[in-house]
């Protein structure tokens, strides 16, 4: 009984903020043309704090996506455009010596932001992509001897692309677990490809207002907290993500087990669930169902799980092998 009134509760707060995330899809949508599952995305992402990382092809509108989203909230945000030649300290900051004042300061580098795109995160280095780790996990950089948080809202979105292999690093496991979605775009329709050679062929450019406040973003994150998730739910998460990595102890999912090198971590667990409570405050509802696990289960999965060299040689994508699990898992 007492579920059910603050279920009731937070569905009447839910109803209330929603038109801050409405103006905040209408304001994006005035300059991304279609796409409607990269801003759902994105939003998910926003609203439930994790980082997310994009993979299309060029030409996709990844970077303008994740500009317009930040321009639309009254937030700070840097880009950093990663290169081969990127050192850890032109991100994180760095100690310069003050001749003036006989001593070194810290000067911050452009992670210091509420939003930070790494745009071609697999251009940079090793070296480069570890110095993320605290930053992406911990949401602190060290520089010297001290430590500083990030301010929430705290976000990094990255962009990678899948077909240029000349002068990339493939992101290591440890770093690619930390981003919580990692959402594959396609090439929008005929008609929506029409309204893109419209829109940027207007006299003037498009401008995407503020519409939104840090204030307003961090109360909509509690309210996504509270949304109620029931048991049975989270034994159905639990299901997937032990799935992929014993799938031997699964009676209809023993074929995978030659195929899958690695599964999904604890983090994948804990994203799913939050990823699964963001999908339904977008859908304007206080209490997640397993269509809202079934809806995200592989932008949360996709890039946790590693293929063995037979899965490889077969030319099996761990996309393939999520869907047999969303497939075979019995929903509650």
């Amino acid at each position: 009984m007492q579920i059910s009134e603050d279920i009731k509760g937070l569905q009447a707060k839910i109803e209330e903020e929603y038109q801050v995330i409405d103006r905040l899809y209408q304001e994006t949508s005035k300059v991304i043309v279609g796409q409607k599952y990269m801003l759902e995305r994105l939003l998910i992402g926003l609203l439930s704090g994790g980082h997310i990382l994009l993979e299309g092809l060029p030409g996709l509108a990844k970077t303008l996506a994740i500009n317009a989203l930040a321009q639309s909230i009254d937030a700070s945000f840097n880009r950093v455009q990663f290169t081969p030649d990127l050192l850890p300290s032109d991100i994180l900051g760095t100690m310069i010596y003050n001749q003036a004042a006989n001593k070194f300061t810290v000067r911050k580098g452009p992670v210091f932001a509420n939003f930070v795109l790494a745009d071609e995160i697999n251009r940079a280095p090793a070296k480069v992509q570890s110095a993320l780790l605290e930053l992406m996990q911990e949401r602190q950089v060290t520089i010297g001897e001290t430590s500083y948080k990030m301010q929430e809202p705290f976000l990094v979105l990255a962009t990678q692309n899948p077909i240029e292999q000349e002068g990339t690093y493939p992101l290591p496991e440890a770093q690619t677990d930390r981003f919580m979605l990692k959402a594959s775009i396609g090439y929008p329709s005929k008609e929506e490809e029409l309204a893109i050679m419209r829109l940027n062929m207007q006299a003037e450019k498009t401008k995407v207002n503020s519409v939104a406040t840090i204030e307003q973003i961090l109360e909509a994150r509690k309210s996504v907290r509270s949304i109620h998730i029931a048991e049975s739910i989270e034994r159905y998460i639990l299901d997937l993500v032990f799935a992929s990595r014993t799938p031997n102890k699964f009676s209809n999912l023993k074929h995978l087990s030659p195929l899958i090198s690695f599964g999904a971590s604890p983090r994948a667990s804990i994203n799913l669930a939050l990823a699964a409570k963001a999908h339904a405050y977008l859908q304007n509802r206080a209490f997640v169902i397993p269509e809202d696990v079934f809806a995200i289960a592989k932008d949360v999965l996709r890039h946790r799980i590693g293929l063995s060299y037979e899965a490889q040689a077969e030319q099996i994508s761990a996309e393939t092998i999520v869907d047999t699990l969303l497939d075979s898992i019995q929903i509650p």
